[in-house]
């Protein structure tokens, strides 16, 4: 497989993402759900794995999400996504949240976690990312 495609196109897939967290997607903490952070993930690392393989995917499992720091309400968020490692007909993307105070300059992360995606074909069955020829 040619190393300079695979950092071409991971180059070209990081993707960002940036959200404020309203109340309705927060707990009775006033942070948000886990849940609404864990879909906000999957969809961005969704969108980098498209981007990097140029095929269908489908999300096949996630791995170690650390929930590291709270996510409080009228906070801005930027997630971004970005292919770590690539199979034969599957890849990983890690994710990170990070938190921005909208009225100063401080960010931190709060979250990070990784998601795998295979590859499929029109039969839904996994086909290589890159073609042999």
């Amino acid at each position: 497989m040619n190393q300079l495609l695979i950092k071409k196109r991971e180059d070209m897939s990081e993707t960002r993402v940036a959200k404020v967290v309203f109340p309705n997607t927060t707990n009775h903490y006033d942070t948000l759900f886990g849940g609404i952070a864990l879909q906000w993930m999957d969809e961005v690392a969704y969108i980098a794995a498209t981007r990097f393989a140029r095929k269908q995917v489908v999300t096949i499992s996630t791995e170690k999400v650390n929930f590291n720091k709270p996510i409080p309400t009228g906070i801005l968020v930027e997630l971004v996504a970005r292919v770590v490692k690539v199979g034969r007909t599957s890849l990983k993307v890690e994710v990170n949240i990070y938190l921005e105070q909208l009225h100063s300059d401080k960010v931190e992360k709060a979250i990070t976690g990784h998601f795998n995606f295979v590859a499929v074909g029109e039969d839904k069955c996994p086909t290589p990312i890159f073609s042999d020829a």
